[in-house]
């Protein structure tokens, strides 16, 4: 096959996976403006009733501000540890570091369901030991999204922390500028679009967590995940496409903002 053919291939190739990645995404926009009673196609015309409706909905509100609360804290909770864990795997030299990596990233790997409920278990002992509730409270709630969250912070800001050039950072300190100083000025510089990354992973895996919230919310609260299952139990309406639609709206924003500004293409 000639270069050019070769080329064609190529680029229809990646059209193809371009296209098997957005077009469940285009379709599920589309059909959030179905007038259709009962999700079915063609469209029998087109409102944005549904909007409305899921504005309209307690459950969809109030799962959206805990979810919106919960991948925040999980966010920050995860950049908090996650960095400086990160420059200690990286840049540091301890018997067992392999082994504790291994454990750090441990939940990237982990089915949901299998991590929800050995969390679940986990707090009922806690529970049993100490005489705290911990399961089925915002607090067991945040420490379940921020072990969602920390994997992806430590593998993206080590990954750029391996990669990075430590000649500028022994140059800096040849000249007089203390660790501390090293760290601000160069080394997390250097690294920021990992770091944003990671927060923006960090947030939208924390934002559409099922399995571990399913296990882990308690009486009173919902995540929008949740609500979204229990109203498909019962209804087939434009409602949830509707949602899905605005949560593609924000991570894709999101995403678009975090590049304008930090280059993530940088990170990876």
């Amino acid at each position: 096959m000639s270069r050019a053919g070769i080329r064609r291939t190529y680029g229809a190739i990646s059209g193809a996976v371009l296209a098997f990645i957005v077009l469940p995404l285009v379709v599920i926009v589309w059909v959030s403006f179905f007038a259709n009673r009962i999700l079915a196609f063609p469209a029998s015309g087109y409102t944005l009733d549904w909007y409305t409706r899921a504005l309209e909905t307690d459950a969809f509100r109030d799962g959206f501000v805990t979810s919106v609360q919960t991948a925040l804290f999980a966010t920050a909770a995860s950049l908090a540890l996650g960095v400086p864990a990160s420059l200690g795997l990286v840049r540091g030299r301890f018997p067992g570091r392999d082994a504790v990596q291994a454990l750090l990233l441990a939940p990237m790997v982990v089915p949901g369901i299998v991590g929800g409920a050995a969390l679940f278990i986990a707090f009922i002992e806690v529970e049993a030991l100490l005489d705290i509730q911990v399961a089925g409270t915002l607090g067991g709630l945040l420490v379940a999204h921020t072990l969602i969250a920390l994997p992806w912070t430590i593998r993206l800001v080590s990954a750029s922390l391996a990669s990075a050039d430590r000649a500028i950072e022994e140059a800096a300190a040849s000249l007089g500028a203390d660790p501390l100083t090293v760290l601000r000025r160069v080394t997390l510089p250097a690294i920021r679009p990992a770091i944003v990354a990671a927060a923006l992973f960090s947030f939208v895996i924390s934002f559409i967590d099922l399995e571990k919230s399913i296990f882990l919310v308690g009486p009173g609260r919902t995540t929008l995940q949740i609500a979204l299952v229990n109203y498909l139990e019962w209804n087939l309406d434009g409602t949830v496409a509707a949602v899905a639609a605005v949560q593609i709206l924000i991570v894709g924003t999101a995403l678009l903002v975090s590049d304008r500004y930090a280059r993530l293409a940088q990170a990876f």
